[in-house]
């Protein structure tokens, strides 16, 4: 049987695609790139936002219609909060609900009753991040969440807080080292609450990772500010553990973030900035942030903007609020108006935007190993262009003659200059 795999949303989607695509092949199926080549098509949605919600529709309908012969198989938190809506989706075969998911592979082989075929197996232990155009894993060490954040929706999708045992997680690292993998990244519901029920913590999981596995690189993606003990900073003395972690910020004012019901406040948030940057000066934060969140006032607004630019994130993924049923905001009264949210998101894009750029300039004229990861040729030339990224996750590109090879490479590149939109740098390998 051949298998299609797609994801949208969050990067624990993409570490459990990942985690399906080696249980089919470990039953001796093969992972087909395109819907059109597929048996059966499996697809992980997304529920975080109204629009995460209609783009999960759009490709399950958009599968179906490329590959209408293909049975359609429907898991993650768009399929389990919405069962029945999802349901009446044309095409549909099966949806596999969040707390099943771990037992997809098994679950869709039963119920199709498909047996496997060694003669069109894939060869044992092959990864198929490299033919998706991946040159990174996302590791999944957890599910679930214990955290309320009156906004989030994600934690009714995806239940209580799971980790997975420390063996297990430095076991797949290093599957997907021994197979040219250069750079995994832990990812979860609520990653920093790693441990809580197996008596251990993240800390603890990255010591371990470094301790007992070789892959030169090691990256965090989303952790809540305040999971993080006094002592986690110093865990980057390791130059394997990448300089770069993504705080959710959500509001840059303190009314707001109490609305939020979130456990930390602007003054912890910049103590913990702070911190990060003292071990490393390189450190590089990104974060999230709503906007216009339920009475959110002018005032607030503003307070949280200053903010946002006093901190000096280098990346802002910014999410105008989006109410959700089953959530306390959603009733709270004072809701932004659309045309207010639109404005104030373009507002903080325009910062945002600067922001980036300042911090791509300060690394000009400095030499750094980028990971070069995807490539284009341009026509009518005789270089070709490379992609990839320093540790504090700066985007470089350099153009280079089509006879050097770069790509899954950690190469030393010099940065030059930054592009006119100062979303990357231009970068030569030295």
């Amino acid at each position: 049987m051949y298998v299609h795999l797609n994801a949208l949303g969050c990067r624990l989607n993409e570490a459990e695609l990942e985690a399906w695509a080696r249980g089919f092949q470990a039953q001796g199926h093969r992972i087909a790139l395109r819907p059109e080549q597929a048996d059966m098509i499996v697809i992980n949605t997304c529920a975080v936002t109204r629009e995460a919600v209609r783009k999960s529709r759009q490709l399950i309908r958009r599968a179906h219609r490329r590959n209408t012969r293909a049975k359609l198989v429907v898991s993650g938190c768009y399929s389990t909060l919405e069962p029945g809506l999802a349901g009446e989706i044309e095409g549909i075969d099966l949806i596999v609900p969040n707390h099943d998911k771990d037992r997809l592979v098994e679950i869709t082989t039963r119920v199709f009753d498909h047996d496997t075929m060694p003669s069109r197996a894939t060869a044992p232990g092959e990864t198929v991040l490299f033919p998706r155009g991946r040159n990174r894993a996302f590791i999944k060490i957890q599910d679930g969440c214990r955290n309320r954040c009156s906004f989030c929706i994600i934690t009714v999708a995806r239940g209580r807080e799971r980790s997975r045992p420390v063996k297990d997680i430095v076991s797949e690292i290093n599957f997907y080292h021994a197979r040219g993998i250069n750079e995994a990244v832990l990812t979860g519901v609520h990653a920093g609450g790693y441990g809580s029920d197996i008596g251990s913590t993240l800390y603890a999981l990255i010591r371990a990772i470094l301790a007992d596995s070789d892959i030169p690189r090691l990256r965090l993606a989303s952790v809540e500010p305040w999971d993080l003990q006094d002592n986690f900073f110093d865990l980057f003395s390791n130059p394997r553990l990448m300089p770069h972690i993504h705080l959710p910020l959500q509001s840059g004012c303190d009314t707001v973030l109490r609305r939020m019901a979130r456990r930390c406040m602007t003054s912890d948030f910049t103590r913990l900035v702070d911190h990060a940057r003292a071990c490393a000066p390189d450190f590089n934060i990104t974060t999230d942030i709503i906007v216009g969140f339920p009475g959110e006032s002018d005032r607030e607004w503003e307070c949280s903007l200053r903010f946002i630019e006093k901190t000096g994130f280098s990346h802002i993924h910014i999410f105008p609020y989006s109410a959700r049923s089953g959530t306390r905001a959603a009733a709270m009264p004072d809701q932004v108006a659309p045309e207010v949210k639109r404005s104030r998101a373009r507002a903080l894009q325009a910062l945002a935007l600067r922001m980036k750029a300042a911090w791509h300039e300060k690394h000009l004229g400095r030499v750094f190993p980028v990971l070069w990861e995807g490539k284009t040729r341009r026509s009518g030339t005789r270089s070709v262009t490379y992609y990839g990224y320093t540790p504090n996750y700066i985007r470089a590109r350099a153009d280079v003659p089509r006879g050097l090879v770069l790509e899954n490479a950690i190469r030393p590149a010099r940065m030059i200059s930054v592009s006119q939109d100062g979303g990357e740098v231009a970068a030569e390998p030295v």
